[in-house]
């Protein structure tokens, strides 16, 4: 059995403060996620009680405290979004939700939408601080002191997959997808062997196949089992091992061709085939073959080049995955997914429109060639850390973006539309409308419930189980016609 596609992302940012005498990452971002919010809404919290991130999905429930803020501290570091998203403060990052999706595309219009909500937030907040200190901002994974924070994707399963099956089916494609979905760094981190320059930004920091932690051993597979759904019917997928992407081509495909090796996973026409004999060697060898023509040895002894792996997975997917019970936007990432092995396998620098790491690539070489400079100059992390940058007129990617030099797949006002409009076909509609209709008459929200406070005494919570429910076209016209009461009376009578 497959259920509808639905998919969203999680992207820490790194924040620093220039000329700050005592920077503190912290309140700092704390500064930026409380400032942005601007809607008449800043007395909404975060339902926590909605939240498992300590269920594990090998059947357990794993040791430790789960970190839930009191009232004030909830409202401070929490903003639930007009568009059906989430801002917040993780740990000492600014993070962004985007809301539910259901196709790759909107998927890149959300995340973009995303950074721009940040960089709002960035230039709200300058206007507190000293006039020599300046807030930064970057999409990236990693400090260059041993620390590195995530982009998390999620996808809807079926709770009928054994996780097993999940294991098996997408190790290997995780693990080999890198040449399309790596943003790149200069150098290595964590201990790992040192390089020039390699395509993951996050490789170096797995050192396990399986486990629950994000923040340490972490694995190439998380077993966190916190659905945001019905737990009889769904499991929510939650992939770490991604970087942080800038190119809208590298986005796309990275979630488009995971929604779809998911698909073949519930399907059950990808099992242990193409298991690796070293999957966690193999996620840093992958990420230092700027070739992408080195084999990997797979468990039954062949040995196959990342590339060959992942066209395996295509070959499946244009087998079991047919044009009539496919949107158009899976058969264009298909087809995306096909031109990308294609040039990767005749020339990875082809792609220098493209793809991050070999975007990043191109201009780190020519900077480091016309200053006869070599990658172990601090310029060259400096140029890295800089492509990460999303303040518009200093970031390097936004930089080439603007002189039309990467590829694009969204019109500007696309994205900035994004920012206050929530997706139509999930229950971010529900969610995103409620938010800008009724901002007085909710309590606190989550991804799968609505508390709304209708008078003085009671609260009422609208439970949202069925992620791809809460549409616009079943509930345009009740939010469109009722008041809150009449909105939460009419939901609950219909749920008797």
């Amino acid at each position: 059995m497959t259920v509808p596609t639905i998919m969203g992302t999680e992207t820490e940012y790194g924040i620093s403060v220039k000329n700050a005498r005592d920077p503190d990452p912290v309140a700092a971002s704390t500064l930026v996620v409380n400032i942005y919010k601007d809607r008449g809404i800043k007395g909404i919290t975060w339902d926590y009680d909605q939240e498992s991130p300590l269920m594990d999905a090998r059947g357990f429930v794993s040791e430790g405290e789960t970190d839930i803020p009191d009232q004030e501290n909830n409202s401070l570091i929490n903003d639930v979004l007009a568009n059906g998203g989430r801002y917040y403060v993780d740990h000492a990052h600014p993070e962004y939700c985007t809301p539910e999706c259901t196709n790759a595309r909107d998927l890149v219009k959300y995340e973009k939408a995303g950074e721009l909500i940040l960089d709002l937030s960035r230039l709200a907040a300058q206007d507190l601080l000293p006039t020599n200190q300046e807030i930064i901002i970057y999409k990236n994974n990693s400090d260059y002191k041993g620390h590195s924070y995530g982009a998390h994707e999620n996808y809807l399963m079926s709770r009928n997959v054994p996780f097993q099956d999940i294991v098996d089916g997408l190790t290997p494609f995780l693990v080999t997808r890198q040449p399309i979905t790596g943003s790149g760094k200069v150098g290595a981190e964590n201990g790992a062997a040192e390089t020039d320059y390699q395509i993951s930004q996050r490789a170096d920091f797995f050192e396990t196949e399986v486990g629950l932690s994000t923040m340490v051993a972490r694995p190439i597979i998380n077993t966190r089992d916190e659905p945001h759904a019905d737990e009889m019917i769904y499991r929510r997928l939650h992939v770490i091992v991604g970087d942080s992407n800038m190119s809208e081509f590298s986005i796309y495909l990275k979630v488009g061709i995971t929604a779809v090796v998911l698909q073949l996973i519930e399907q059950g026409v990808v099992g242990d085939q193409f298991r690796l004999s070293d999957p966690v060697l193999a996620i840093k060898t992958v990420s230092r073959d700027l070739s992408c023509k080195e084999p990997l040895v797979l468990e039954d002894g062949r040995k196959w080049t990342p590339i060959e792996v992942q066209r395996e997975y295509l070959e499946l997917a244009h087998k079991h995955i047919s044009t009539e019970d496919s949107s158009e936007v899976v058969q264009d990432v298909m087809k995306t997914w096909e031109f990308v092995l294609d040039r990767l396998e005749e020339d990875p620098m082809s792609l220098d429109r493209h793809l991050d790491w070999v975007i990043k690539k191109r201009l780190i070489d020519a900077y480091l060639r016309r200053h006869n400079l070599d990658h172990s100059d601090h310029q060259a992390r400096m140029l890295d850390l800089q492509y990460h940058d999303i303040r518009p007129n200093k970031g390097l990617y936004a930089r080439l973006l603007k002189n039309g030099r990467v590829e694009r797949l969204l019109e500007h006002e696309e994205i900035v539309q994004a920012i206050n409009n929530p997706p139509v076909d999930t229950r971010a509609y529900f969610r995103g409308m409620c938010l800008q209709k009724y901002p007085n008459e909710i309590h606190s929200a989550s991804w799968n419930s609505m508390i709304f406070c209708t008078d003085d005494s009671s609260l009422d919570k609208i439970l949202m189980d069925r992620p791809h429910f809460g549409t616009q076209e079943m509930t345009g016209d009740l939010l469109r016609d009722c008041t809150a009461a009449e909105l939460v009376q009419a939901i609950l009578t219909s749920n008797h």
